[in-house]
């Protein structure tokens, strides 16, 4: 099957089908369709009711890339999600319209990558308390550390402090070895990654020594006013309702906090209510605070995790 929208310029078609054909490979993986390039035509193995929906995708991947937009196998991936959703318009606009957050340690700029994502960072921006919630790998933490060193950066906030619950799997914490900070650091690895990936490693680790950046356990948080401060919960869902109401009152002036989770994979033991669930029903709509809801079309990881958490959700 060819499709009928063609590709012309040269730097568009690298941009189409990425380094080594990458981008082609997303279709075989999500949707079981081989696709290929000949010349300036888009070639498939499509069924036929299939084609219009490739018509569609393709229409937009070669308006993007004629438009000198960089294409990776996760736009590949939102492209066909929204597409299969209907939430397609205003692509083109999305990446138009974005701007750089960051820029970490390798010259890397950081953008939204989704709607949702869009929303998330004009949430926080505009935002004292922010709420991000859905799957993994939609970028919650990712981009809440982002706008952090951001806020940083320019002066807005003298310190980030990045926390998480340490809700224990089987093992009590004072039968692990090494001191209190190996015992806990297993559990903050996450927000360390992210960092990493920003700052690069030695500039982390500087940051932390010198207090600029704190990683810490939720309870440490308790008896503090964090003020100047961009605070971040991470994996909110393991907090209790004390435990949650403890941590949004430690918000300080000039400010920002950020509590990011997912509903639906608490940790908590059986029948311990979820402190994010509560304060997401008490909090949904007070002024002033945003809750940013993000779903599966917002998954950026290899097309398998969608197909893995679709399966798992439909038991």
């Amino acid at each position: 099957m060819t499709l009928e929208r063609q590709i012309d310029h040269v730097d568009a078609i690298s941009k189409l089908v990425g380094s080594h054909d990458r981008n082609f490979k997303v279709f075989k993986q999500y949707m079981n369709v081989t696709v290929s390039l000949q010349g300036k035509h888009i070639v498939c193995d499509a069924d036929e009711h299939q084609k219009e929906m490739l018509e569609t995708i393709f229409n937009i991947l070669i308006d993007l890339a004629e438009h000198q937009f960089s294409l990776t196998e996760r736009d590949i991936m939102y492209v066909i999600k929204s597409v299969e959703r209907n939430q397609s318009d205003d692509l083109l606009s999305l990446y138009k319209n974005r701007k750089p957050i960051y820029t970490n340690y390798v010259g890397k700029q950081i953008v939204a990558k989704t709607f949702h994502q869009q929303d998330y960072i004009d949430a926080i921006s505009k935002n004292d308390l922010t709420f991000g919630v859905g799957p993994a790998g939609t970028g919650k933490t990712f981009l809440g550390v982002t706008m952090a060193l951001q806020a940083l950066k320019s002066n807005q906030v003298k310190k980030i402090i990045l926390t998480r619950p340490v809700v224990e799997a089987g093992e009590n914490l004072g039968f692990l070895p090494g001191d209190l900070k190996e015992k806990i650091d297993p559990y903050l690895i996450p927000l360390y990654d992210a960092l990493y990936d920003m700052l690069g490693m030695q500039q982390t680790t500087t940051l932390i020594e010198r207090q600029i950046i704190e990683i810490a356990p939720l309870a440490f948080m308790r008896g503090r006013t964090l003020e100047r401060a961009f605070v971040i919960l991470d994996e909110a869902q393991n907090t209790t309702i004390s435990q949650m109401k403890m941590f949004l009152t430690r918000l300080g002036f000039s400010s920002k906090m950020l509590i990011t989770g997912d509903p639906s994979q608490t940790d908590l033991p059986k029948g311990v209510s979820s402190g994010l669930n509560d304060a997401l029903l008490k909090l949904k709509n007070v002024k002033d605070i945003n809750i940013v809801q993000f779903d599966h079309i917002d998954v950026i990881r290899h097309p398998l995790v969608q197909r893995i958490l679709e399966r798992y959700e439909s038991q």
